[in-house]
């Protein structure tokens, strides 16, 4: 399955990140399909520079966008439709495993 999705390149707690199309399963410092942009989070302005014909074309070829390629497309009017929000699991939330809870039930 094709994906649109952030490769890490820069420096050291300098973070630079290219949007690319590869496989899902490939790995994201190997070579990749196509680079449609670039995404600079450190930068004063959030720096996003995105091919907007190119990622419309990848995906009408069936091409999935990650969930924050997906917020920035959204958020540069390239795709329609509300932000991703990602759920975040709180440590006294999460499930606990059944030998902790067979432990606490025994003492």
């Amino acid at each position: 399955m094709l994906m649109i999705r952030l490769a890490r390149r820069g420096k050291k707690n300098k973070p630079v990140y290219r949007v690319v199309v590869s496989e899902k399963a490939r790995d994201l410092f190997g070579d990749a399909l196509e680079i449609v942009g670039t995404y600079d989070p450190l930068s004063a302005a959030k720096t996003t520079t995105l091919d907007k014909d190119r990622i419309l074309y990848w995906i009408s070829k069936g091409a999935h966008a990650s969930p924050t390629v997906y917020n920035l497309l959204v958020a540069s009017n390239i795709v329609g439709g509300k932000p991703i929000i990602k759920k975040r699991i709180k440590a006294k939330e999460a499930p606990q495993k059944e030998g902790a809870q067979s432990e606490k039930a025994t003492a």
